[in-house]
């Protein structure tokens, strides 16, 4: 069979397999394991072992499977890693989310971009993995959870790091066009929650507004906004070159003539250094515990104000010497590297020391979107990709 009847097979077989796990409803924070189980099963048939982890209900899942290299002659192994989750949908679509549909050259449904496209392909090419004599392994890493702050990577990192993988070489199949990307900033998530006293609004004096609390919060936040401004790296390769911070929603509040007792904030940093992130919550909790706090408990001792941590994925640094970079850049052709304002698990695999870069099909300007798509030519140049991943995997 020649290379290009073998693509066209391998990519009637990623279209099949991706329209199977659109159809798969995994919403972040929702149970995934059907769409585990269906790739476990996938990749079992063909050899290889797994093992899973769990979140703390059971109900969502980690997959971590491997198809061994034959004879393995030093080689790092290969990571081939996607997380399984999707974001909602709203109520606008042109088509049904849950539902591959084709239309011209292009694949829509939630996921199809981000990221079920890489997964498709690399269960399509598994069994071409399967068939040959590997000189090192091939790992298939899915997780949950990536797009509520990566919540369920760092369970199956941890379980890497219990079993001795910590080398190897990870691709992060994210929507990046194919195109190589080394860096990109973390992102903490936060949810403060205040606490106060409801009272009568004619009496405000003897009531504590938790919203009232929560706007003087906020206020502080876009002060040290400006703060992580003029802490900007000389050497920053981000656009913006600052670490920033955003204020997602203050919610709070029953009614116009009521103390509102209860109130909570979301917000967010993208910090260019792990420092800022450290100087941005000492800075706030300061304020919180001794400025807020005080004036709450003065007019009701139980007030509290307690902050959230809904996750805190680390940054994915830029190295000058990159061997999954390179890697991609030998299967490419392309030595280009740029940087992102997303956030992914790369910087969690990168921190266990194993080289990592973020490259997979599709564009990133059509996830979370509605009508989100891929187009069908970004799974045939995934295919060839992890062709050349054999090619560079086979016994000489």
């Amino acid at each position: 069979m020649s290379t290009e009847n073998n693509i066209d097979h391998l990519f009637e077989n990623s279209v099949k397999i991706l329209t199977d796990l659109i159809g798969f409803r995994t919403i972040s924070g929702e149970d995934n394991s059907s769409l585990i189980n269906y790739c476990e099963k996938f990749l079992s048939n063909l050899g290889a072992t797994s093992f899973k982890t769990y979140d703390s209900e059971k109900k969502r899942v980690n997959l971590f499977a491997t198809i061994k290299a034959k004879k393995s002659n030093g080689k790092k192994p290969i990571i081939l890693s996607g997380h399984t989750d999707t974001v909602p949908v709203s109520k606008s679509w042109s088509t049904d989310p849950f539902t591959a549909t084709i239309k011209g050259d292009k694949l829509y449904g939630r996921g199809a971009c981000d990221m079920k496209g890489f997964i498709a392909c690399t269960l399509a090419y598994a069994p071409i993995y399967s068939k040959t004599d590997l000189d090192r392994d091939i790992h298939f890493s899915y997780t949950f959870d990536e797009e509520t702050a990566c919540l369920g990577a760092p369970i199956l990192i941890e379980e890497l790091k219990n079993r001795g993988i910590k080398d190897g070489i990870c691709i992060i199949g994210e929507p990046t066009k194919m195109k190589i990307i080394d860096a990109h900033k973390g992102c903490y998530e936060y949810t403060t929650h205040f606490e106060g006293l409801a009272g009568h609004s004619s009496a405000p004096h003897k009531g504590v507004s938790a919203v009232e609390y929560a706007a003087r919060y906020v206020n502080k936040l876009i002060e040290l906004r400006e703060e992580l401004k003029k802490r900007t790296p000389k050497d920053s390769i981000f656009d913006p070159p600052y670490s920033t911070l955003q204020v997602g929603g203050i919610f709070g509040g029953i009614a116009h003539n009521v103390i509102a007792d209860k109130c909570h904030v979301n917000w967010e940093t993208r910090p260019v250094i792990k420092e800022d992130g450290v100087f941005l919550n000492e800075q706030i909790d300061k304020f919180a515990n001794e400025v807020l706090l005080p004036k709450m408990q003065k007019v009701f001792p139980k007030s509290n104000i307690r902050k959230e941590i809904i996750g805190e994925v680390i940054g994915f640094d830029r190295v000058n010497k990159s061997e999954a970079c390179e890697l991609v850049s030998s299967l490419t052709g392309d030595n280009s590297r740029e940087v992102v304002s997303f956030g992914t698990e790369a910087g969690l695999f990168q921190e266990i020391g194993i080289s990592t870069v973020v490259c997979g099909p599709g564009s990133i300007e059509q996830a979370h979107k509605v009508d989100e798509f891929i187009e069908l030519n970004e799974l045939k140049k995934c295919l060839k990709f992890l062709e050349g991943i054999n090619n560079k995997s086979k016994i000489n």
